[in-house]
């Protein structure tokens, strides 16, 4: 279990080694050492010596607590981040939260302007890296722990940034929650309650927004039908969207910026390619389907290189562009004349197999419903004389398939990252 040397987590630990039960799973304590406070080492060490008196084992992890949008936020991800790492597959964190963290975890929420999800606050057994997180203590309020620990003449150590009333946590511990009591002495057991109905709502939103998500993405996983996806009930969009976003490894918006979004989709005409953007992510409408992707980098108009036989590093991480094989037992000959890789200046023309005519490379894009943004993304083989032979190996024209059958090979594009096909 998660043991702090405090009041609550002392109790619980107390509690648990007492448990024949809990001893057969191997009840071990994890100390997390933030280096926060002057007085941390002698912390530790009063939980070795607390642990080792209930013989139990402890072991103790040193963090660093990087920048964040306020201490306690920044050293709770620490945290996590690193009893994560250290957490074997099915293994159970207990965690001794009880009824007024809840209380002041949905106050908190409130304040951030959460959906159902946040004020359905903290659950009582939830996925933690590989193992879960299970806090057994959220039905009690502290006074119970506080009678148990003082039963038992428990000792604990007191964090002096309890008392940081700059720490918003602590301000609603302290000044918040107490004249809500005092006006509604059942404060705690309403919030509480209240937490429970928000988090049974997200659990059936969630669910909705899975089946949702599922009959709008497209065959792409990476393009929705943004259509259906404004015709969502207001409950779903958000969801639907954040859920979406997670699948792809995309950062998840603000609320102002979902509100974006929705209204250029509203608003924008069907000739124009609308494009909300915040870092992690970009989305963009092409035709009847809104596209994710990482921010996209363009490469640079004056890019030019050799293509022999070997590898060609592309700029804005677009892969990488080669010659091989063809695969029929020809051996793969050099060129007789150089060929380079370029991207598109515009105006190029290409003569595909079995056409009298040269077909304009803007045409032949549009016409594959390949997205605008994406077109000056794909490489293109040039012979020495300009002719363009093949556009990366989407198309080859009667040009290239001459010279690439004479010499036992084909165009192959690959490793690139962000490119919607």
């Amino acid at each position: 279990m998660a043991y702090s040397g405090g009041l609550d987590s002392s109790t619980l630990l107390h509690a648990l080694a007492g448990m024949e039960a809990a001893r057969a799973r191997g009840l071990s304590a994890l100390h997390v050492d933030h280096g926060l406070q002057a007085d941390s080492r002698a912390w530790s060490e009063h939980c070795q010596r607390f642990a080792r008196s209930l013989d139990v084992s402890i072991r103790r992890i040193t963090i660093e607590v990087g920048p964040g949008a306020g201490p306690e936020g920044a050293a709770r991800r620490a945290r996590y981040g690193a009893i994560e790492t250290v957490l074997a597959p099915g293994e159970i964190l207990a965690l001794a939260h009880h009824r007024d963290d809840q209380a002041e975890t949905v106050l908190l929420k409130l304040m951030r302007g959460s959906g159902p999800e946040g004020l359905g606050a903290m659950r009582t057994l939830r996925p933690l890296g590989l193992g879960h997180a299970w806090r057994p203590l959220l039905d009690l309020p502290q006074a119970t722990l506080r009678d148990y620990a003082s039963l038992h003449d428990l000792p604990w150590v007191q964090d002096p940034s309890n008392f940081d009333m700059t720490i918003d946590r602590n301000l609603v511990r302290a000044q918040i929650l107490p004249r809500l009591r005092e006006r509604w002495p059942e404060a705690d057991a309403s919030l509480v309650m209240a937490s429970a109905w928000a988090r049974a709502a997200s659990d059936f939103i969630d669910v909705a927004a899975e089946q949702a998500l599922a009959s709008l993405q497209g065959l792409d996983p990476a393009t929705l039908r943004y259509r259906g996806w404004l015709d969502l009930p207001e409950a779903l969009r958000d969801p639907s969207l954040r859920r979406w976003l997670r699948g792809l490894g995309l950062s998840e918006p603000t609320h102002f910026q979902t509100a974006e979004l929705m209204r250029q989709l509203a608003e924008a005409g069907d000739d124009r390619q609308p494009c909300v953007r915040w870092p992690g992510a970009e989305l963009r409408r092409h035709r009847d389907l809104l596209y994710a992707s990482a921010p996209l980098q363009s490469p640079p108009l004056d890019w030019m290189a050799r293509l022999d036989a070997g590898d060609v590093v592309l700029p804005a991480d677009l892969g990488v562009l080669r010659l091989v094989s063809a695969g029929d037992g020809t051996p793969l000959i050099e060129p007789p004349f150089p060929l380079y890789v370029r991207f598109r200046h515009g105006g190029e023309t290409i003569r595909l197999s079995g056409s009298e005519h040269r077909r304009e490379l803007s045409q032949l894009f549009q016409e594959s419903g390949l997205p605008p943004w994406e077109r000056g993304r794909v490489p293109l083989v040039i012979a020495q004389d300009g002719t363009l032979l093949a556009v990366a190996d989407l198309w080859t024209g009667e040009e290239g398939q001459a010279l690439f059958a004479r010499l036992g090979c084909r165009v192959q594009w690959a490793g690139r990252s962000g490119t919607a096909g």
